[in-house]
């Protein structure tokens, strides 16, 4: 089974923007406890949908390319 593309290549660029920009911030802030995981994770996120052009919570609101 393979997963269709759903975000457009404009918004993948912004994502991975986005994201290697959260993993930065909390890489250079001064987080720590759940602020800094729910950054990485977010960030991680980001980063992960911008590369494989598909986000899930997308598809589950039935979104097209």
């Amino acid at each position: 089974m393979g997963f269709t593309r759903n975000v457009p290549g404009w918004e993948r660029a912004a994502r991975a923007l986005l994201g290697i920009g959260l993993i930065a911030a909390a890489a250079f802030v001064p987080l720590a406890g759940w602020p800094l995981w729910a950054a990485l994770a977010a960030g991680a996120t980001l980063v992960v949908t911008a590369f494989a052009g598909f986000c899930p919570a997308c598809a589950m609101i039935g979104r097209k390319p």
